[in-house]
């Protein structure tokens, strides 16, 4: 598989990231076996990207990654995450120092590549509420520090909020790589969209993140199983999803990824969800796409889509169309 500079680091990341969140579920529902071979297949077919968070299953998703993963760590990136809580903000840096220590424990690492921030900025989430300065201020010194101490070898922040904080945060220096939403649906962090268009406004992200020399991980590429065109989920994945960055309800975003199966018809992409993640990897300004997976055979198909490469400039310009007409519809 393709490999890309991650930003200004040094890392060379694969085209494809492999999500271990429990939107997907393998990695924090699915039986030990299940998951080791989906982790062994992903790395005997170029992908090296491995992302987690301590949060995923209550630390379920670290141990299992770092069992399926054995002793070889050979050219293997991994990440993890924290979201801090209104209740821990006044304990910072024990709060950032034991979550990654334990996360550290459960994968089995002396170190990660990259320990990111996993708030939402400047609004009031479940974690608690941040803004950009209160970060650049008082948790980047943590970070800092514990990269330092060799715990972590760069950091990262969830590009999820208030757009001008995200930019804000992407211009100041300080962070080596942003999860940035961008989908079929969410199309903003890559350009210009159609007025009126009903999802989060990121005003250009990817074009601030390579700007800056900030390594960018596309997120919620298939917008939480949305762009699958059906209400299906397996029975490992979270029951109900939320929509990040597009329209408010799943059931809504639903019916606009089917707008998009007359391209499936005139054979553009085989199914939707090779329209959609070819459509994200089209943008070169992104240095990976993450997909969170429930099956060996959901990974194995995603890098299919992506070994097929970006989609060509007719089927990019049928797709603005079909955005242009959503906009309209709402």
């Amino acid at each position: 598989m393709e490999k890309n500079k991650f930003g200004r680091t040094e890392l060379s990341v694969s085209r494809l990231t492999f999500g271990c969140g429990a939107v997907g579920g393998l990695m924090t529902k699915g039986n030990s076996a299940d998951q080791d071979r989906a982790v062994a297949w992903a790395r005997d077919n170029g992908i090296n990207f491995f992302d987690t968070a301590a949060s995923y299953g209550n630390g379920l998703s670290e141990t299992n990654l770092g069992r399926a993963l054995g002793s070889n760590r050979d050219g293997i990136i991994i990440s993890t995450k924290i979201g801090i809580t209104t209740e821990q903000m006044a304990s910072l840096e024990t709060t950032l120092r034991s979550s990654l220590e334990t996360s550290l424990t459960r994968l089995k690492q002396s170190h990660v590549d990259l320990f990111q921030l996993h708030n939402t900025v400047s609004y009031h989430d479940t974690r608690g509420y941040l803004s950009a300065e209160h970060i650049l201020e008082q948790i980047v010194p943590v970070f800092e520090k514990l990269r330092t101490e060799g715990k972590t070898r760069f950091i990262g922040f969830t590009a999820k909020g208030n757009a001008e904080d995200l930019h804000k945060l992407v211009k100041s220096g300080q962070f080596d790589s942003a999860q940035v939403f961008f989908n079929l649906l969410s199309p903003s962090a890559g350009g210009n969209m159609p007025a009126g268009y009903p999802a989060a406004n990121y005003h250009g992200l990817l074009d601030a993140t390579e700007n800056f020399g900030v390594g960018s991980i596309g997120v919620r590429a298939l917008a939480g199983g949305a762009l699958s065109g059906s209400k299906n989920r397996h029975p490992l994945g979270t029951p109900t999803v939320t929509p990040i960055g597009s329209a408010s309800t799943y059931s809504t975003d639903i019916l606009h990824a089917r707008r998009f199966l007359p391209l499936i018809d005139t054979g553009h992409a085989e199914n939707l969800p090779e329209l959609a993640l070819r459509y994200v990897i089209s943008n070169r300004k992104l240095s990976t796409m993450e997909i969170g997976i429930s099956t060996l055979e959901e990974i194995q198909q995603a890098a299919i889509s992506v070994n097929k490469g970006p989609l060509p400039a007719q089927t990019l310009e049928e797709i603005w169309k079909i955005q242009n007409s959503i906009a309209i519809m709402v």
